[in-house]
């Protein structure tokens, strides 16, 4: 079921991206570079979230999908900053070249703003304003988040709140979202924030045992540049099997949390389990 969900949820977010981006056609370089990064195969995580909780609290994926392409676009444009030489340097993500060494810095740099930009045109026209509200917060959060990865060395306290924001911040957002598009409760609102926070967790563990133990040819992009770089992560803090046991502690909080929203819970049970057993 997962895989049909996401791939669901997948298809009907690209077409609207594909929609909003044409916004752009005017400036053709611009909209080359950003379809680049967006339709360049990524899981759609966030916005399968942000779909998977309106319908969970009773909604359906239309009456949240602005929401989830404008988190989509948001968490895209991270990535293209993310890889710019004066943050990460990467030369690749998700397989082939980062958007700066196939379109150069400048434009690069204008992918990300224009998708910024675009993201909050999108929410602009979803017709639930609390969705804008969640969403902006999770934007600053996670750009918050970045910064204390860019300025600081980090201890366990600082990696975690590191991590609560920069991967964190945008999972909150997606299920907030999704929730304020189906007018959920606010108990039911509280419970999916705790599942959010707990899967944050969970994903980003998973990240960086991918990154001490995974294959860059699965994964897409460079890997051991946490140890190279002398970064602090869950595995170096705690060792691979430590950072294994936090993960499924992780997962179980997760699990736990979603659970208790009420209703069909399964979509976000096997995400739980995929992404503690996952290879990419």
């Amino acid at each position: 079921m997962l895989s049909e969900r996401l791939t669901s949820y997948s298809e009907l977010t690209e077409q609207k991206l594909g929609e909003l981006l044409s916004e752009s056609e005017n400036a053709p370089i611009l909209q080359e570079s950003m379809a680049y990064s967006v339709f360049s195969g990524g899981k759609r995580i966030r916005p399968a979230l942000c779909l998977a909780a309106c319908e969970l609290c009773g909604g359906t994926p239309q009456d949240a999908l602005l929401a989830a392409c404008a988190l989509e676009m948001i968490h895209t444009y991270s990535l293209i900053h993310d890889d710019l030489p004066a943050m990460d340097n990467d030369d690749m993500r998700r397989g082939k070249p980062s958007n700066h060494k196939a379109f150069g810095e400048a434009n690069a740099i204008l992918a990300g703003d224009g998708l910024l930009s675009l993201a909050f045109y999108a929410l602009s026209l979803c017709p639930h304003p609390d969705a804008l509200t969640v969403i902006s917060k999770g934007a600053f959060e996670m750009v918050m988040g970045q910064s204390l990865d860019v300025n600081s060395g980090g201890d366990e306290s600082l990696l975690r709140k590191l991590q609560d924001y920069k991967t964190g911040a945008l999972f909150r957002a997606a299920v907030g979202a999704g929730a304020a598009c189906a007018g959920a409760s606010l108990e039911q609102r509280e419970a999916l924030t705790r599942f959010a926070d707990a899967y944050g967790m969970l994903f980003q563990i998973t990240d960086d045992i991918l990154d001490f133990e995974g294959e860059a040819s699965v994964l897409g992009k460079s890997v051991g540049k946490d140890a190279e770089e002398g970064k602090t992560t869950f595995v170096t803090i705690y060792g691979l099997d430590g950072a294994k046991e936090f993960a499924k502690q992780y997962a179980r909080e997760a699990r736990e949390a979603v659970l208790s929203v009420g209703g069909d819970a399964a979509f976000f049970a096997e995400l739980i389990s995929y992404t503690l057993t996952r290879k990419s």
